[in-house]
This record gives structure tokens, sequence and C-alpha cells, in this order.
């Protein structure tokens, strides 16, 4: 009996996540950790085992979806469940990708360039062994891209909707993507003026028979703002219906963005740019007319992608749209670097033009030297924009992938966990997790812990710790993080100050973490 290609597609599939899973586990076992995944992780120990009102953590941790994958594997393994996560969703990722090949293309060798790509390329293993949301983000982007398309081939404004939430989620796995719809308002024209019958195939001269007519003018009015609608209605409104909620919870509407409790980045990012800027051997930063030259060196695959739609303005300036987006976060987030998932999209997109376009290209085998040149090309880039990224995450996770040796970046969070852990279950230990989620990710029992999400009573520990607690958590001034937490070095003495009748003795210390007992009172 014959088996059909998508049966060997689908088992090559689980073959894939098979292989992630290996890779992630293995640099699990070495202790590779990111800052995100160390996130999740804390974030669903307190969903799970924690004490009191915990509605704030469910809801306003972000990025949201993000989160909730990594919740959902976290009966499994806590540890490895955002590892889970991220290897079975980019194994779908690249199901989807082939099923799109095997459908429009129907040539073997374009699925077997894509899987080569998923499973050699260092940035598509990074993105999923490392337990980070980037699956996530490319995978929404491509859904988003791959509706537009389609609408540009059918005029159908379902493709739209689907579009507009596929953009929902994406915002909702990275906020800062809600700054790419500013470049699709003035798209939006061009592509509506595309869809209008008209026999003239310069844009310029169709803008000017539309307007030159009344009804062309009033259908071309009618047609765009019935676009915008559609496209941008439902990430406005979900946006505000979240702002309201983090209002309503948190009485900051940016909280899940600004917060370091409801957000890991918000501290990681302003460390990376921190540490480079004030580093000995000082690196050139990113400079802004540069960005987009160092994603065409990373993926020089765009520009096949965007010679396959050179027929086409409007679909031209789609994927020109990206370049803008990246330029404008370089800007707007100027003291913050670009990470690796914002020149890893450029990739998919690529991929995207080909499964719409290539088949069109009739001197195939040119084609298809060209881009398995261009392929092996992308593994070396991608491998070097690892090795030499600005952001330590991305160089910890491709050295430990190359040497195979222990990671150590976690082990003072591991050393104060485990000395917690063996602190008796009844005994109470004030900790601010905004900066001290690594170390709350390793505990066993969270229970113990007097953490900022039970809000009444962390704001009276943090006030009389005599009397909540036993056990206090504080940030050594070498600690990269000790100015964003009052529990800080100058913590005890001020506490000592007021109320000289309680004594504090240091009984566990690291270079970055000091714990003190309260030992009397007096």
């Amino acid at each position: 009996m014959k088996i059909a290609k998508s049966t060997y597609l689908f088992i090559f599939t689980l073959t894939l996540a098979g292989w992630y899973l290996f890779i992630g586990i293995y640099l699990n076992q070495l202790g590779y950790y990111n800052q995100e995944s160390l996130f999740y992780i804390e974030k669903t120990k307190i969903v799970f085992e924690g004490l009191g009102n915990r509605l704030k953590v469910m809801g306003l941790t972000a990025p949201l979806l993000p989160f909730y994958s990594t919740f959902i594997f976290s009966s499994i393994n806590s540890y490895l469940a955002p590892v889970i996560a991220s290897a079975i969703g980019t194994a779908g990722l690249f199901y989807l990708i082939s099923r799109s090949f095997l459908i429009r293309v129907k040539d073997d060798f374009y699925l077997f360039m894509v899987a080569i790509l998923f499973v050699l390329h260092p940035g598509i293993i990074y993105m999923a062994c490392s337990g980070k949301a980037i699956y996530l983000v490319v995978t929404f982007l491509y859904l988003f891209f791959l509706n537009l398309l389609k609408f540009y081939r059918s005029n159908t404004t379902f493709h739209v909707s689907v579009a507009s939430m596929c953009l929902v989620t994406l915002i909702f796995c990275d906020y800062r993507f809600i700054w790419l719809t500013l470049f699709f308002i003035p798209l939006v024209l061009s592509i509506t003026l595309a869809s209008l019958n008209l026999g003239e195939k310069e844009s310029i001269f169709r803008l000017f028979m539309s307007f030159n007519s009344p009804s062309l003018r009033r259908k071309l009015i009618n047609k765009t703002f019935a676009i915008y609608v559609i496209l941008f209605i439902l990430p406005i409104a979900s946006l505000i219906c979240y702002k309201l909620l983090n209002q309503t919870h948190a009485s900051d509407l940016n909280y899940f963005i600004e917060s370091p409790l409801a957000t890991w980045n918000v501290l990681v990012d302003k460390l990376n740019y921190d540490t480079v800027s004030t580093a000995v051997n000082y690196q050139l930063p990113e400079l802004s007319i540069l960005i987009s030259l160092r994603v065409i060196y990373f993926c020089p695959l765009i520009l096949f992608g965007m010679y396959l739609l050179r027929e086409s303005t409007y679909q031209v300036l789609t994927v020109i749209t990206l370049f803008a987006f990246v330029e404008f976060l370089h800007i707007k987030y100027d003291k913050l670097f670009l990470t690796y998932q914002y020149y890893l999209i450029f990739l998919f997109v690529s991929l995207l033009c080909m499964v719409f376009k290539v088949h069109t290209i009739k001197n195939k085998l040119a084609v298809k030297l060209g881009l398995a040149f261009v392929i092996v090309l992308q593994l070396y880039t991608g491998y070097i924009f690892l090795t030499h990224s600005l952001i330590t995450d991305e160089r910890r996770f491709i050295t430990t992938l190359n040497r195979l040796n222990p990671n150590t970046d976690q082990s003072e969070s591991k050393e104060m966990a485990e000395y917690i852990n063996k602190l008796p279950d009844e005994t109470h230990i004030l900790m601010d997790d905004a900066v001290s989620y690594p170390i709350v990710a390793f505990t066993n029992n969270v229970k113990k812990l007097t953490l900022p999400y039970q809000l009444d009573t962390f704001l009276s520990a943090i006030e009389t710790p005599y009397k909540y607690d036993d056990y206090i958590l504080i940030a050594t001034p070498k600690n990269p993080f000790t100015g964003y937490t009052q529990l800080n070095d100058r913590y005890i003495p001020e506490i000592r100050r007021l109320n000289s009748g309680v004594n504090y003795k240091r009984v566990y210390e690291t270079d970055s973490w000091i714990l003190y007992k309260v030992v009397s009172l007096q």
C-alpha cells in the first residue's frame, strides 16, 4: 500500500519534535536556563502551589500566550515545560510550512531544503530548544502574512479577518508588534487600489483614475475603510480590554509591560544593554542605518523572496513593512538590543514568498542551485549571529551547545534555593521575586515564601519583617538587579534603625545574595 507524502511529513514532524526535545532536555541537564523560561516556571509554581489570591498572576503575567503554553506542559515537568512547549511548537511550525510547500509547490526539493533548515539552522534550534517563546511569535507572524497574501490573490475579506486574529495573538506573544500596525496604515490604501478592477497597471495611474471618478473614489474610500476596520478593530479592542483589566487589578494600564513582577524582559533587556555599554571590551552597538543591512546579512533569502514578488508592488511593500518595523523598534527602544527573533522572522517570510511564487520561475535548475547555496549560507550566518550576539542568553545557548560543558549561570540561584529547600516547611522567608524569580523557580515549596503577589502580607512584612517572617533574602551590591528592589543592602540597616530590638544574622551568602535570619526579639 502506497503511503501518502502527508503521512511521511507527519512522521518526520514527530521525529523532528523528538530531535528538539533531545537537545533541549540535554541542555537542561547541562544547566542551561534562560531568564524567560525561569520566569514562566516561577509564575507557574505560584499559580499551582502559592497561597492567597493568584488571579493577578494568572491573568496579568506577560507575554500572556507564552506563559499559558508553558502552563499546559507544567504537569509533565515544571522545569522542562518551556522546552517541551517550544520543541512541539517549532515542529508544528515546520509541519505548517511544509504542508504549504506540499500543496502549492509540489516539488520535493523545496521540502528537503525546509527540512535542512529546521534540523540544522542554529537559530531554529535555539527557537525550538531554549524554552523561549520565539516559536509563537514566528508562527503567528507567518500566519498573519500568509493570510494577507491569500487576500491579495483571492480578494476575499475572510482572509483579512483571519489575519486580524493572527495579529491579536501575535501582540499577546510580543507587545512590540503593536507597532507593526503603523506601517500597514499607508499600505492598506495600496492594497485596496490593487484590488479595484481597472485596466491600468501602474499604481500611480490607478490612484489618479480612482480619484477622478466619483463612483471609483467612493468605492476606494469604502473599501479602504472596511479593510481598516476588519484588520485593526480586533487588535485595538483586545488591547484596550486587556489594559482595562490591568487597571482594574493592578491600578496601572501598562502594568503588563512595565512591571518586573508581570514580565521578564523589563529588567533583563536593560541589564543586557548596560552590561555591553559598560564592558571593558566595548562592542559597537547596533546602528540604526545598519539594521536593514544586518537583516540582509543574516537572511539573504529575503532578497530572493522579494525578487519573486517583484510583479506586485504592494506585495513587495508588505515585506518592506517588516524592515521599517525593525528600524522603528531600534529607534523607539534605543536603550535595548533587538533580540534574535526580530531577525529570524525574515527567514520565515522568505519561505512564505517561495510558497506563493517559486513555482512561477521557469529556470528551475538555476533556482535550485542558488537556493541550496543560500541555505548553506543561512546556516553559517545563523551560527555567527548567535555566537556574536549582544544578548547574554543567546550567546550562552550556542556556547553550551558547542562545548557541551555544564552551564553555571544559575549556580548561585540553585545554591541559594537548595539551602532554602532544607529549611523546615513552617519557615517563612521574605523575598522579592521581581529580581529573585530564578531562586523561587528552583525552590521546592513556594508556600514558605512571602512574595509580592501576596500584596497586603508582603507590604506589611516589608515594614515589620520580624512579625511575619523568619528569614529575609537580600540582594548584595554585586547583584546587577540590586537597584530594582527594596530588599537590598540598605534594607537591613534601615530596619535595624527603625527597631533596634530586632537582630538579624547572616546564615547563608553568595556573591549576589545574602539570607538573613531574624534571631531575637527583645
